[in-house]
């Protein structure tokens, strides 16, 4: 199967300014990102960038990077910009990597990809993994994904669900099986390309989460379930600090 790998980046960040380019072990975060997309099967992996600066540091470091313009509101807009740019064809499969996952497990971005393709059906692909913490399933920073008989995403929120209304919300990680989604996700180019022009929903808007636009208009989202949580994200300065300690603790703890 062949896909490419796009990674959104933009400069600015309110909780982590100039996150792309923040050093982990010597290299900016969007460098390391971009390599660990590498490791995947991906046929290419190009960094999707707002600002000139992204794409001098990936160019240095030997990553390929297109400059998309600043005013998308999200990054699967910006991705669509860079589709065109880059030529891809309309049937195409694109992985949408975050840029500030630089652990992010290369086989998760495969099965993210075979997912889509084994599923005509869908227009996009996502993954999740189960929650184990009741901390966790309380924490609106955490989405849910709740799924139906084939797989594919019912709903998604940052309320604990499903609620388990006879134990009156007490969390029972086995009896609710309760997934956590993870911001990954496959594209076929034609729906990407498409999907700026798709009106926002009400519940994008409630819940700030952009794939629920995609169930809004009556798309369908196949979702991967892993067993394991993914590596470390990055939104803060906090998380950044944690980063840098595990690669230098560790040689990079296989992340080069």
């Amino acid at each position: 199967m062949a896909f490419d790998v796009l990674i959104p980046a933009r400069l600015a960040s309110t909780r982590l300014p100039n996150k792309p380019l923040a050093d982990i072990a010597g290299l900016p975060m969007i460098v390391r990102v971009a390599r660990r997309a590498a490791q995947s099967t991906a046929r290419s992996v190009t960094v999707a960038a707002d600002d000139p600066a992204i794409v001098a540091a990936c160019v240095g470091h030997g990553v390929a990077a297109v400059l998309t313009g600043k005013h998308h509101p999200s990054g699967s807009d910006r991705l669509a910009e860079a589709t065109r740019l880059l030529g891809l064809a309309e049937e195409a499969i694109v992985v949408n990597v975050q840029g500030d996952e630089p652990m992010i497990d290369p086989a998760l971005i495969d099965a993210c990809a075979a997912l889509l393709e084994q599923r005509p059906d869908c227009a996009m692909s996502t993954a999740a993994h189960p929650i184990g913490r009741a901390a966790d399933f309380a924490n609106p920073n955490i989405v849910k994904v709740v799924l139906d008989a084939r797989g594919a995403a019912l709903y998604f929120s940052r309320a604990p669900v499903p609620w388990p209304r006879d134990r009156g919300g007490a969390f029972d990680a086995a009896a609710a099986a309760p997934l956590r989604h993870v911001g990954l996700y496959a594209y076929r180019v034609a729906f990407l390309q498409r999907y700026p022009r798709l009106a926002p929903s009400p519940l994008e808007s409630i819940e700030q989460l952009e794939q629920l636009r995609v169930l809004w208009h009556g798309e369908r989202i196949a979702v991967h379930v892993s067993h394991g949580a993914p590596g470390l994200g990055i939104d803060t300065p906090a998380d950044l600090d944690a980063a840098r300690a595990l690669f230098a603790a560790n040689s990079g703890a296989g992340f080069a």
